[in-house]
């Protein structure tokens, strides 16, 4: 079965590279994946897949059944939405849509999905059970695209007994990729906080509740809050990215706005330290005399890789690529709405790398001149091929 899933990976290589082309030069942002949807559902028809769309507004699922379809199912799951970044590639397929791009590669995630489909549904009759395709929108948005889709029972019907989602990686050289099992991501929590004073001015702060320098006390103290109640065995970040107030040098403002992020890999304590974060910011701010408003959205849980999937399928992995192409990777506290699946069913989120080599480092994602070495789509397809393959094997 390797040796058909790789012939096929290169038979296809031309239309799936023409595939990748066409989705990243037309990247649309977070829930407005409308053309993005239909071209993939255009794909999926004429293949004879079928599939489902407008699931939680433009997400797809589709059904490959094998022999004996009830017998299991495997999940596969991609990403569509785009950034807002203005691409600066020159490259012919370079993004026509003008303030937004494929710079998370997600593109990519959705051509190797659909190339993967494609192989599977030639070989369905080589292989049992059912192979459940998950286009998913938003996965760069709160509340994550992945929550919707689940809570419109894309799990259900049939229910996966694993599911499998890959992500783009430029930190490794093209023919490799990575697996963590266990613990691999973070959560990723939004925090919006107004911090509201008097004003006045700046000669005579004795007769204003000055915002700005609250939340300095806010920031710093807040800090401490997460290193001194946090066990220091669980990672975590606390960062604020933005704060907001202000006219001028002899100017106090009435108000103060900060907003930052609060990631873990603890789901007990993320809640605790949401406690922490809102009980110190309104009592710092009632101590100076100033008023705090804590909002702090839950989002995206920490991903999980199911321990007993993810040994499995880096011993699959290194029968397909070899031992030497197959690596251990770090823990990030990036966060990755997969994660939603991993809190219902066994998951496994790999990385592919995309890098020219060990040496060069061509861009980092999220970043105007991020791109792939397109040979590394051989390795996504096949690889999501082979996984869904061995999983239904493997779930007897």
């Amino acid at each position: 079965m390797i040796e058909r899933i790789k012939q096929k990976a290169e038979q296809y290589y031309p239309e799936i590279q023409a595939i990748r082309h066409h989705i990243h030069a037309h990247p649309e942002l977070s829930f407005q994946e409308q053309q993005t949807a239909a071209f993939i559902s255009g794909k999926l028809g004429e293949w004879g897949i079928e599939h489902t769309t407008g699931i939680a507004g433009t997400g797809i699922v589709g059904l490959i059944k094998g022999k004996n379809p009830g017998s299991r199912c495997v999940a596969l799951r991609a990403d569509m939405d785009a950034l807002p970044i203005q691409e600066a590639n020159d490259v012919p397929y370079r993004s026509q849509n003008d303030g937004v791009m494929h710079a998370c590669g997600h593109d990519v995630h959705s051509t190797c999905l659909l190339g993967a489909a494609r192989i599977l549904n030639d070989l369905r009759d080589e292989w049992e059970g059912t192979v459940k395709l998950i286009f998913q929108p938003g996965e760069e948005k709160h509340p994550g695209g992945a929550s919707l889709m689940i809570a419109a029972g894309v799990l259900e019907n049939p229910k996966p007994d694993a599911i499998f989602g890959l992500h783009v990686y430029p930190h490794l050289p093209t023919g490799t990729t990575g697996f963590r099992a266990g613990q691999y991501m973070a959560s990723a929590d939004e925090i919006y906080i107004t911090i509201e004073g008097r004003g006045g001015h700046a000669a005579l702060p004795h007769q204003t509740v000055d915002p700005i320098a609250i939340a300095a006390q806010v920031i710093t103290g807040l800090q401490q809050v997460i290193s001194r109640k946090g066990n220091p065995l669980i990672p975590s970040v606390l960062t604020f990215g933005k704060i907001a107030g202000g006219f001028a040098t002899n100017v106090i403002p009435d108000s103060v706005e900060l907003l930052g992020t609060f990631r873990t890999m603890d789901e007990t304590w993320r809640y605790e330290a949401h406690k922490w974060i809102k009980d110190f910011t309104e009592q710092t701010c009632a101590a100076y005399g100033a008023k705090a408003i804590v909002d702090i959205p839950v989002g995206y849980p920490s991903l999980f890789n199911d321990p007993a999937l993810t040994t499995k399928a880096e011993a699959w992995a290194r029968e397909y690529m070899g031992a030497d192409n197959v690596r251990t990777l770090d823990r990030r506290m990036a966060g990755e709405d997969f994660s939603f699946y991993t809190h219902h069913v066994p998951g496994c989120f790999f990385r592919i790398g995309t890098n020219t080599d060990d040496k060069e480092f061509l861009a980092p994602v999220h970043n105007a001149h991020f791109n792939i070495n397109e040979e590394s789509l051989k390795v996504g397809v096949g690889m999501m091929a082979w996984m869904a393959v061995n999983a239904m094997v493997a779930s007897e």
